[in-house]
């Protein structure tokens, strides 16, 4: 059985396309509900959280040293640390950790 990928690109772009044009047709004066409006808030959070997740524990050569760069990063943006500080200090452990755990 044969799959034409041209219809595979169809409905994705169908898809796609729905997705962004449907809130804005139906959807026409403010959103009052409460607890809709806060599931809207962490939507962007929530999605950039599920693409980054799963890439923090296989960028690294060991979980081990990942999931210790995630918890002193969760720290430090936690105590109000900024982005480039995170970074830099998720980086290091990382190294670190590389080198007393191979």
């Amino acid at each position: 059985m044969q799959h034409n990928p041209y219809l595979y690109i169809l409905v994705m772009a169908g898809v796609t396309y729905l997705i962004r044009v449907l809130p804005l047709t139906l959807i026409r004066k403010e959103i009052k509900n409460v607890t809709l409006r806060s599931f809207l808030f962490y939507v962007p959070y929530v999605t950039l959280a599920v693409m980054t997740f799963p890439s923090i524990l296989s960028a690294t050569g060991s979980v081990w040293s990942a999931l210790l760069a995630l918890v002193v990063g969760i720290v430090l943006a936690w105590r109000g640390g900024s982005l480039f500080q995170v970074a830099v200090s998720a980086c290091v452990v990382v190294f670190v950790s590389e080198l007393f755990l191979c």
